[in-house]
């Protein structure tokens, strides 16, 4: 059973996600918040495998959330979800670096939260598309705004092509079917890319390849 928590500063979004991931068989929602300290209170004590958090709340706002339960140096992480109406490159961008499993729209609907969810708890990030697609879109209009030399890759050019395809959201066994290799060779690769980036999970790689500019753009 994956165990949620919701934190959004307003009643009818609360209610209507927990009516959405009450009628999944696996999930369970342990707890509700109006605002982020009180978000982070109830993390810390009650465990959940997940976090839910809006953007704007009361108190802290959801990326400090993030950054607090799940950011660099975070001896014992929370899984955190960013859900909010707020679809800002630098909102995207600041919570994936600060360790987001994903980011979504609330307009995005049941559907791909339902699916979020699950991308989080199995280790995977999901972005909505609509942002995805914009962030992509733009990163010729970024190298050119800022054209000094990125530092030179640690990774091999194997592992960079990985990189680029956790960027643009294929699971492993996406990767794997796209460079006919086996999944678990996938995930043993993510790994390494994880170590040599010093990133904790999936949400880094693509993080860190958005910043460098190192996306696939096809």
């Amino acid at each position: 059973m994956i165990r949620i928590l919701l934190a959004d500063d307003q009643a009818d979004v609360r209610t209507g996600f927990r009516m959405v991931l009450d009628s999944q068989p696996d999930m369970t929602v342990v707890g509700e918040a109006a605002d982020g300290t009180t978000a982070v209170e109830l993390a810390r004590s009650l465990r959940p495998d997940l976090v839910l958090a809006d953007i704007r709340m009361p108190g802290l706002d959801g990326l400090e959330v993030t950054r607090r339960l799940a950011g660099p140096g975070v001896e014992d992480p929370v899984r955190v979800l960013v859900v909010t109406t707020f679809d800002h490159d630098d909102y995207v961008r600041t919570a994936l670096r600060d360790g987001a499993c994903g980011f979504l729209l609330k307009r995005s609907g049941p559907n791909l939260l339902i699916e979020g969810v699950r991308a989080a708890v199995a280790g995977d990030v999901l972005i909505s598309p609509q942002i995805t697609v914009r962030l992509l879109r733009d990163l010729p209009a970024q190298q050119a705004a800022a054209p000094s030399a990125a530092p030179p890759s640690p990774l091999t050019v194997r592992e960079t092509e990985i990189a680029h395809l956790v960027a643009d959201g294929l699971t492993n066994a996406e990767i794997g079917d796209r460079l006919f290799i086996s999944a678990g060779t996938a995930k043993t690769h993510i790994a390494n890319i994880q170590a040599k980036l010093k990133v904790r999970n999936r949400v880094g790689i693509a993080a860190w390849a958005w910043e460098a500019g190192r996306v696939a753009g096809g």
